[in-house]
């Protein structure tokens, strides 16, 4: 690992004679801290509000019974570095859950602090359901943050010594023989000092702009016999396939390329002597205000967001350790930081850069590789159409299944399938390439009526999203970007076709973006349905999605945001209450990213209080306190963090014996239930329910990945005996993989056998 505050052991010119040479053995990292790393079945922070003190009725409007939506979210953080820091992980898997934390902490300050430096300034005051300002909540978060790199920073010296030990290094200028600085000096002149602008500060040259999450060179520098010193600034060109980390020869040896630079300064500064060269990084905010009401043109109003984001005040300042004090009160002067904004670290800055040593083609440190299962009933010939209406609606998980030959075949098929003559689908976040893109295009030159209302304002999507809009109109696809004022996250496709029997409808309504990349890392579930209600409610909701009116509106069986899935939820879980009895318990089982909606959280404790059993897998930030006598010892949330990203979203009711499943996309968040057009599905066939049950008691018996909330919200990992080691993902795995197995046993008995239906799987 490089010393962010670098020094140049060598001499500017490249004449290593006066420096040390390197121990043979190699250092192992620099940087190193006196702080564990924690072991497996620890337990992370807890909330720092005083637990309540049960006193007769509770009055649940005391924000005490509240936990703080953004200190729970960094909570998740604590746990997701626990991933790395797990023997039982292998070792470049658990490089790519640090790196994961110190993306999710860039995401953080760019959206949750810039966020609440916005309310700051606009002097607003009002407190939170768990009773904090916005003030107070910036002074805990940065808090909770230095713990979180400080247990971060120990984390990465343990793991980088131990991928050293199996050959894996990230190294520092100084552990390089002259050799090995004379080749990546060349590697640098030839491919890096082309791109690289030095850039000086002082009263002739204004203080340059610094662009968001950009490494940077501080570098202090005079003219020899001088004693004036002067500033320069000198931009990392990360990006553009130039990459953090820089390969020593044909080793794997890696070094940041920070250090090269900084080692190799004579050829920007020939002449000058060096007096020292220091790293920092700055973070902007990513939240920008857009006035949809009075915008002519939408895609043109996130055009100019867009614009302005990449200007918008710096919420972060990270050096590294050993900062001159005196430059970093002028650096923060500069960018107009105040002490608690500057985060000082001995290790990398920019830990999301580790992702790209994941990379590396070491599958004897990695995970096994995952290669998704067959859906049974699509282990056949026959055109998706069919299946669905003959032999019922499929329930699909992915990334246990896989996601090209389930959703892409539906969308595929339906853009040459003759029969067809309309698809309707939300697009919210694709990859680059998007075969699904490529389909509609074809649908679109057949003929076919092809509407895709695409949501221009995801979060770090909207300049994909413009260039999807653009592309798709350019084809004589109609595009539509949603209704004003809110954001379209539901993730529904609509599939009009001529049966035999007249026109029917197709559906397809998920938890998950329709984005092959993220089918094959996140958690999700889908319904692929010709059910004739839902049907009709999907046309009625692509028709609010196209125009944005709304008169009286009814849907037979989703429930839609924001008009009615909060009063939906609330009228379930108060009748799960109402229905509870002893001889027949009441139970709700939801699993969702986030719980943060007060209202559903004061129906849930009022639900626990009257002994109504509730099971919430709450993947990151959660309002509700499990476990306050009296009030919430009904209520158990877990949190699973592993493998994959926990990304599903599915509400359990048992209604007195007459249950209920829904799938849908929606968390319980306010934003989700009062700002966004959001879907939840009915799940009702009677299988497909056996499956979903099957899915929840996978997590609630996770004995490896799953995380026990306290009433303090703190979390600790499960300690099973090692016999019982079994995870949430071992187990869909094996499941997926047995139905598909079974499903061809069955498909390959029928063909023998010559029975009807060769073709279907059974």
């Amino acid at each position: 690992m490089s010393k962010t505050a670098i020094k140049t052991d060598a001499p500017p010119s490249g004449d290593h004679r006066n420096s040390k040479p390197a121990d043979s053995t190699r250092r192992p990292p620099p940087g190193s801290v006196n702080l564990a790393a924690p072991a497996a079945g620890a337990r992370t922070p807890a909330d720092p509000t005083p637990l309540p003190q049960p006193v007769g009725e509770p009055d649940l409007s005391r924000p005490e019974y509240y936990l703080n939506r953004e200190l729970t979210w960094l909570n998740f953080n604590f746990r997701v570095l626990h991933e790395a820091a797990d023997s039982r992980v292998p070792l470049l898997e658990r490089l790519k859950f640090l790196a994961i934390v110190g993306s999710n902490l860039d995401e953080f300050f760019m959206k949750r602090i810039g966020g609440l430096k916005q309310q700051v300034k606009a002097g607003i005051t009002e407190r939170t359901v768990d009773g904090r300002t916005p003030e107070q909540q910036i002074a805990e978060c940065c808090e909770l943050v230095r713990k979180l790199e400080a247990r971060q920073l120990a984390t990465a010296v343990e793991l980088l010594a131990e991928l050293a030990a199996v050959g894996v290094k990230v190294v520092d200028w100084s552990d390089l023989e002259e050799e090995e600085r004379t080749q990546l000096r060349k590697h640098y002149l030839r491919n890096i000092y082309p791109l690289v602008t030095p850039q000086a500060t002082d009263p002739a040259h204004p203080f340059p702009f610094i662009s968001n999450l950009s490494l940077n060179l501080l570098v202090t520098l005079r003219y020899k016999n001088d004693e004036h010193l002067s500033l320069a600034r000198v931009k990392v060109p990360l990006g553009a396939a130039i990459a953090r980390f820089a390969r020593v020869g044909e080793t794997e040896m890696w070094i940041p390329l920070e250090s090269v630079m900084a080692n190799n300064l004579d050829l920007l500064f020939p002449g000058m002597k060096v007096e020292a060269c220091e790293v920092f990084r700055v973070t902007r905010n990513a939240i920008y205000d857009v006035d949809e009401d009075t915008a002519d043109d939408l895609l043109e109003l996130i055009e100019a967001g867009l614009r302005k984001r990449r200007l918008a005040p710096i919420v972060r300042l990270q050096v590294a350790e050993g900062f001159d004090p005196a430059r970093l009160h002028m650096l923060s002067h500069e960018l107009g930081l105040q002490d608690r904004d500057v985060f000082e670290n001995s290790g990398l800055l920019g830990w999301r850069d580790l992702h790209e040593l994941h990379e590396l083609a070491r599958p004897d440190v990695k995970d096994a590789p995952h290669h998704p299962a067959q859906h049974p009933d699509l282990l056949t010939d026959r055109p998706v159409f069919d299946v669905i209406r003959d032999d019922g609606p499929l329930l699909l998980h992915h990334p246990y299944q896989a996601f090209d030959t389930s959703v892409q075949r539906f969308i595929h098929q339906a853009s040459r399938d003759p029969q067809v003559h309309a698809i309707k689908m939300t697009l919210y976040r694709m990859e680059p390439g998007s075969g699904i893109i490529e389909d509609l295009v074809h649908a679109a030159r057949q003929g076919k009526q092809v509407t895709v209302v695409i949501e221009l304002k995801a979060r770090f999507d909207e300049a994909a999203n413009i260039r999807w809009a653009n592309a798709l109109s350019a084809h004589g696809i109609h595009v539509t970007y949603g209704v004003l004022g809110l954001k379209t996250h539901c993730k529904l496709i609509l599939v009009v076709r001529q049966d035999h029997d007249g026109l029917r409808r197709y559906a397809h309504v998920g938890t998950g973006n329709y984005h092959a990349g993220t089918a094959r890392l996140y958690c999700d579930h889908g319904i692929l349905t010709c059910d004739a209600a839902i049907g009709a409610d999907l046309t009625e909701l692509f028709n609010y999605l196209t125009t944005g009116y709304s008169p009286a509106r009814r849907y037979r069986k989703l429930l839609v945001a924001p008009k009615h899935l909060r009063r939906a939820l609330l009228e379930r879980i108060e009748r799960e209450t109402r229905l509870h009895s002893e001889e027949n318990p009441g139970r709700l089982q939801f699993q969702m990213n986030a719980l943060e909606d007060p209202d559903v959280t004061r129906a849930l404790y009022v639900a626990a209080a009257k002994g109504v059993s509730v099971d919430l897998i709450v993947r990151d930030g959660c309002r509700i306190r499990p476990g306050i006598p009296g009030l919430s010892e009904n209520i158990r949330v877990i949190s699973i963090v592993g493998r994959f990203l926990q990304h599903s979203r599915i509400y359990y009711f048992r209604n007195g014996g007459a249950e209920e499943y829904y799938i849908g996309s929606a968390d319980c968040m306010g934003r989700n239930l009062g700002a966004r057009v959001e879907a939840l599905v009915p799940v009702e066939d009677p299988a497909l329910r056996a499956e979903l049950r099957r899915v929840l008691n996978f997590q609630l018996a996770d004995q490896r990945c799953a995380w026990r909330m306290a009433a303090d919200g703190s979390y600790e990992q499960r300690r099973p005996p090692p016999q019982r080691e079994t995870s949430t993902f071992e187990s869909m795995i094996a499941w997926a993989h047995a139905r598909e197995f079974e499903g061809a046993r069955l498909r390959n008995r029928r063909a023998s056998s010559g029975l009807p239906g060769l073709e279907g799987s059974g």
